[in-house]
């Protein structure tokens, strides 16, 4: 049997290696010796428990702060000397950085950097020139690019970010593609639908606009609030659930936002949850009015559910949902917008009905998660070829 090539797959905090790739290290250790790096924790063990990988902790932050990273970007270095790895690939801006500069220092052959959004897009001034030096460098670093959604390629090579031939999209975009079977709803899910709704004070009649994910400004909650109270005051037994955390360190939504939010009868906000599809089960149409996005998960899980979503024009949204087949698309930052697409899929019942019956069939023909394992597992061998390395895949 050939010894296997070294793969070090590296994000900046654990909670992506254990949510947004979930599954995704175990399938590549059937290929490759895998080190999953990350802040270190109690989450990071979970992901050696759970992907069944070895794992490194390298504290690093979200946040610009010089020497954390110079620190980090050191032990980086190291330890892919120790190492040896024949691919570093890594996700999100600051492991990004750190991973694609400590493998060009440390002479690693293959170096790949996925994007999944960019937080310029919402930047202003110094910020936004400095985030920019630092996509710029990552892909600089990087032997090869994926944006994980055709826009965002689009927006990368248009600002020349990065050269057209260093940039792929993989398939028809995302990370990790998405797990049907999981994501469906199941006999007990169902079974458990009335029992949910009544411990969320919903009642039966009621017609549920659900939104999953950071409770921040960048997300639209602010519209999507301000949108579900005009709504409300032509529309009856209509429910807002707001499944995630706040975020008030680092984007804060108004006071007055977050008062209406948690004194609203009618609006009903859940923490962060580890498992979403009971929410999924009980909802009729998943709302996501974010500003920006690399390829979002949330609309590919509401798709698995069979609801129609509401999704703003941006990267990855306007792919996931083709307007009136799977959901309505609807500017960015326009309240009057959302109000009357959600006002459209609650009234149309025969347009609704067919949204809701092509959505989970639209989301398994292009973005079925074992499907895009296997393209990118092609892709590293594509890779390893390229750069003149026998595969070493057992």
């Amino acid at each position: 049997m050939t010894q296997k090539a070294k793969l070090i797959r590296i994000t900046t905090v654990p909670i992506s290696l254990k949510v947004l790739l979930r599954q995704q290290l175990r399938f590549m250790a059937d290929h490759y010796d895998v080190l999953a790096v990350s802040s270190p924790g109690k989450t990071l063990e979970d992901v050696r428990a759970s992907e069944g990988v070895r794992v490194a902790g390298v504290p690093m932050s979200r946040a610009i702060t010089p020497l954390k990273d110079a620190k980090a970007l050191w032990q980086l270095y190291w330890l892919f000397k120790k190492e040896h790895p024949t691919i570093v690939h890594t996700h999100t801006p600051k492991a990004g950085l750190l991973g694609m500069l400590a493998g060009r220092l440390a002479g690693v052959p293959v170096r790949l950097h996925t994007v999944a959004g960019m937080p310029l897009m919402e930047s202003r001034g110094l910020k936004k020139k400095l985030l920019s030096v630092v996509e710029w460098l990552t892909y600089r670093c990087a032997t090869k690019v994926y944006p994980n959604s055709t826009n965002l390629a689009k927006y990368i090579e248009d600002h020349k970010f990065c050269q057209a031939g260093k940039l792929k999209v993989l398939g028809n975009g995302s990370s990790n593609g998405i797990d049907m079977e999981f994501f469906q709803l199941t006999d007990g899910l169902e079974a458990s639908v009335t029992q949910t709704r009544k411990a969320l004070g919903i009642d039966e009649k009621d017609f549920v606009y659900l939104f999953i994910g950071r409770l921040v400004r960048d997300k639209g909650i602010e519209e999507l609030v301000d949108a579900f109270c005009r709504l409300r005051s032509t529309a009856n037994a209509i429910k807002l659930l707001l499944v995630g955390p706040y975020e008030p360190e680092r984007d804060p939504l108004p006071i007055t936002v977050q008062k209406a939010i948690e004194d609203d009868k009618d609006i009903i906000r859940i923490d962060f949850q580890q498992d979403v599809r009971p929410f999924l089960a009980i909802s009729d149409v998943l709302v996501f009015p974010s500003y920006r996005e690399g390829f979002p998960n949330v609309p590919m899980q509401a798709g698995c559910f069979h609801l129609p979503s509401i999704v703003t024009d941006i990267n990855g949204c306007n792919e996931i949902i083709q307007h009136g087949k799977n959901g309505l698309i609807v500017p960015v930052k326009n309240v009057d917008a959302l109000r009357k697409a959600m006002g459209t899929l609650r009234n149309d019942r025969e347009l609704f009905l067919r949204m809701k019956a092509n959505a989970r069939q639209w989301i398994g023909e292009r973005y079925e998660q074992k499907q895009f394992w296997n393209i990118l597992l092609n892709e590293y061998r594509d890779q390893l070829t390229a750069h003149g390395i026998v595969s070493e895949i057992s």
